[in-house]
């Protein structure tokens, strides 16, 4: 931080095992990665290739070695695994992970069905490798899933050796979790809060909206994933209190504790 404020909440510090802030790079090229890690690099936990950006991205090898020299792990988005999958690729799709260095994954079933035991097994087969996020939700909107369901697919997952369960909402932030309009579905996220730790779920958030509700319901540190590169120090700001939407949000909280 630049200079002290008082009254600020506590953020976990890097390297994070929550609170983290998950950045969705759909394309940025090698000059844009550097020029963006020169002033957000302590507030990226982790970034994401969005779908298959991956397979048609130019340099992809250097753009890997510019976030691992600043220490933030990179994965491809869950599209691309379920397009090796479909393709009867799992193999190839565990070796070009060595291959490339990454040391992250994220298994979805979100554009194609996947038996959900048979999903768990490719968990448990790659967290003998890797760290693993995986995705629940469909990217269908038609496709409700009631919040019993999503307990008990965050739930095996876990089990399975995910380390994060991502709650699905898509680039846009119009399904999954929430509604058509961005609105959350705030039923189903504190049912699902009933029984899974907040800690281990990375809410995907790309509208300010959405954001300001999850650090409302949980505070600074919650998981935050699918970020604009250019709203991570925005987000960061809005998480200690210092945008407009959260400025309050700290102060009166330590009015109430005097």
């Amino acid at each position: 931080m630049n200079f002290h404020l008082k009254n600020l909440p506590e953020r976990t510090q890097s390297p994070r095992s929550y609170g983290l802030t998950m950045v969705m790079d759909k394309g940025m090229g090698l000059d844009e990665v550097k020029n963006f890690l020169s002033v957000a690099a302590p507030y990226v936990d982790i970034v994401k290739f969005g779908f298959g950006t991956a397979f048609v991205t130019n340099n992809l090898r250097e753009k890997i070695e510019i976030y691992q020299s600043h220490n933030i792990p990179v994965y491809f988005g869950g599209t691309l695994f379920e397009a090796f999958l479909i393709r009867g690729q799992f193999d190839d799709y565990l070796n070009t992970v060595k291959d490339f260095g990454l040391k992250h994954v994220e298994v979805s079933d979100g554009s194609i069905t996947i038996p959900h035991a048979e999903k768990c097994g490719y968990i448990e087969k790659l967290a003998k490798h890797v760290t693993v996020l995986s995705e629940v939700g469909s990217k269908d909107a038609a496709h409700i899933i009631p919040p019993y369901k999503w307990i008990e697919l965050m739930r095996a997952e876990l089990d399975a050796g995910s380390t994060y369960v991502i709650a699905e909402a898509r680039e846009a932030g119009n399904v999954g979790i929430y509604r058509g309009s961005g609105e959350v579905r705030e039923g189903l996220v504190q049912e699902i809060l009933t029984q899974i730790p907040y800690e281990k779920i990375i809410w995907e958030a790309p509208q300010k909206a959405q954001q300001v509700y999850f650090q409302e319901l949980l505070g600074a540190n919650v998981n935050l994933g699918n970020i604009a590169p250019n709203e991570v120090i925005p987000l960061e700001a809005m998480r200690v209190g210092l945008r407009g939407d959260t400025f309050f949000l700290y102060l009166d909280k330590d009015k109430e504790a005097k």
